[in-house]
């Protein structure tokens, strides 16, 4: 079914398969309860109870009916169109088997909006490179909004989007399967991260995992660019197969054929848009830690340059782009620590470069939930780390006889955070002599691995982190935001 205007609502009967606490569902059902849908079904496995914040919200509506803690067959068979949450999978499911006509709030959106879209995939750095992209638009003048995987559904402001309204959308994998069969998906600017193994327990093989990414740029045509990752071997699979203007971007210098950006030998960032003119992109020194944020940094600056921005305004603007939530976030410290929250390090690849992202060496913490991922790079990376703290996962189970093996002390595994954060207290702080200072030593929790079973999600376990080092370290500090720019 396609809904061409807002008036193609009035009257539908909807599912919608996922109400969630993250927003998709919430703000679906909100959407269609307010433009005129006869019924709007909410339905999901969890119960009434663990969804309150998101029911509470929708009780104001008379047209939406609740159907909580288990799926009705009749709500799916029954309804003109059915908004399925990315997260459920569409093979083998019995009520979605029977639904008329499946959709998501990203193809909804697409097919209501006439904004420019600029989308980013990839297995790592999405979240990161939206944010930037996004900071960036906005500090260079250009009204810009941000949705889609980073857990904001772009319904809630489609009504504010025009033709000269950037959207930048993050689409994960699964986001980006449920928008096969969607033409409206046809981003300005689609641009790869780096991809590595993930969602195996999803997928099966990086074959099937990888064919939803390249979902992203195959509507585009030769008006549109698609940005490319020239340290990636899967990059050049993409470059081959898309029908969009190719450009790289590299933590070394590219070779002089290509266009896009790269890392030079003093750490500046430069861009090449035509053959032999080569401008400097950004300054050696970023706000963001590591090199991999500063890749992404980058990425999302030839993104911007790519959309028209001036080259001086974006040096001037992204140097200060300081990160986002979740993503190597400095949001606490004491005297002796510095503490870094990196709870969307979901991959042990993630982890990994999290040991690697400070110039000395850090406190680890990681470990959790496995999700069918090798953790055999992981391990010699860990053997950098100052000192190791595990979480008790499935994960761990698996990453702790590496460790065993290669002679790499560690604590734990602890089932729970505050009792690691003590073990952390207990091992690792200690008292000067008399009038020497400390010198801070650098706390990071990534955990390489999902949340599954002690957490909601990677949001939730990055916010537990947090509110239990500042329990357990009450007098700390927390450092003064950067304020974005409305």
């Amino acid at each position: 079914m396609m809904i061409r205007n807002l008036n193609d609502i009035a009257g539908l009967s909807v599912t919608i398969m996922g109400l969630g606490l993250n927003g998709g569902g919430l703000a679906s059902a909100r959407f269609f309860a307010e433009h005129g849908a006869k019924e709007v079904v909410v339905t999901d496995m969890k119960t009434e109870a663990e969804l309150e914040p998101s029911v509470a919200e929708l009780r104001q509506y008379p047209n939406v009916r609740f159907a909580l803690g288990g799926h009705n067959i009749e709500d799916f068979r029954t309804a003109d169109m059915v908004i399925k949450n990315p997260g459920v999978k569409l093979e083998g499911n019995p009520y979605l088997a029977v639904a008329r006509c499946i959709e998501t709030d990203i193809s909804i959106f697409l097919q209501l909006s006439s904004a420019p879209v600029l989308a980013v995939t990839g297995s790592k750095g999405k979240s990161s490179t939206v944010s930037a992209l996004h900071y960036g638009l906005q500090q260079c003048g250009i009204r810009a909004f941000l949705g889609g995987n980073i857990t904001v559904s772009p319904l809630t402001f489609l009504s504010e989007t025009r033709a000269d309204t950037p959207v930048v959308l993050e689409l994960s994998s699964w986001q980006l399967g449920d928008l096969a069969h969607c033409p409206q998906l046809k981003p300005k600017i689609a641009l790869l991260t780096h991809i590595m193994p993930d969602h195996q327990n999803w997928y099966g093989s990086m074959e099937r995992y990888v064919a939803d990414k390249k979902i992203i740029y195959r509507n585009q045509d030769a008006t549109d660019y698609t940005v490319c990752n020239y340290d990636d071997g899967w990059g050049k699979v993409f470059a081959q197969e898309t029908a969009g203007q190719v450009l790289w971007y590299s933590a070394h210098p590219l070779p002089p054929h290509l266009a896009g950006a790269w890392i030079a030998p003093d750490g500046s960032a430069r861009i090449r848009l035509k053959p032999g003119d080569d401008r400097l992109l950004l300054p050696p020194q970023l706000a963001v830690p590591g090199a991999a944020l500063k890749q992404n940094v980058m990425a999302a600056s030839l993104a911007l340059a790519l959309y028209g921005a001036d080259l001086h305004q974006i040096s001037a603007a992204m140097k200060n782009y300081s990160g986002i939530p979740h993503r190597l976030e400095f949001f606490y410290e004491t005297e002796q620590f510095k503490f870094y929250n990196d709870s969307a390090a979901t991959i042990p690849e993630a982890a990994a470069a999290a040991v690697n992202a400070f110039e000395k060496p850090v406190i680890l913490i990681t470990g959790g939930t496995d999700k069918k991922l090798d953790f055999t790079a992981l391990a010699p990376e860990l053997k950098k780390a100052k000192a190791l703290f595990l979480v008790a996962g499935t994960g761990t189970d698996k990453l702790a006889p590496l460790l065993q093996a290669q002679r790499t002390p560690y604590f734990g595994p602890f089932d729970d955070l505050p009792t690691l954060l003590e073990a952390v207290r207990s091992e690792c702080e200690h008292t000067p002599p008399t009038g020497h200072a400390v010198a801070q030593d650098i706390v990071v929790f990534s955990p390489g691995a999902t949340s599954f079973g002690m957490f909601k999600n990677e949001f939730d376990r990055g916010l537990c982190f947090k509110e239990a080092v500042q329990q357990c370290w009450r007098t700390g500090r927390t450092p003064v935001p950067h304020r974005i720019r409305d």
